[in-house]
């Protein structure tokens, strides 16, 4: 099986650290869960890239279980990588 390696994109970062830091301001320990409800969807994408289907021009949604977030990315078998491009809460007005 091949190894990915994964690629966050500045955005995506930026997308995550706000989301703990909201989750984190709304309760005490919910910006530590939802990380880890993030890492183990990351987890998943790295094991089986192409497990989620494809969205739009090649980005792939992937749900975080109990939070209302889908990690977009892109996964190249080529190069084993995988882009995570953004970590959007749906709840949100998107921006396109």
């Amino acid at each position: 099986m091949k190894r990915y390696s994964i690629i966050f994109s500045e955005n995506a970062l930026i997308d995550i650290e706000e989301a703990v830091s909201y989750y984190e301001s709304q309760q005490k320990g919910l910006g530590k869960k939802f990380a880890a409800r993030a890492q183990a969807t990351l987890n998943s994408i790295k094991k089986n890239p192409f497990y989620s289907s494809v969205r739009y021009e090649e980005v792939r949604c992937a749900v975080v279980s109990v939070f209302p977030f889908l990690i977009h990315y892109q996964a190249d078998a080529e190069t084993n990588t995988i882009r995570i491009l953004a970590v959007y809460n749906t709840y949100r007005k998107p921006l396109w």
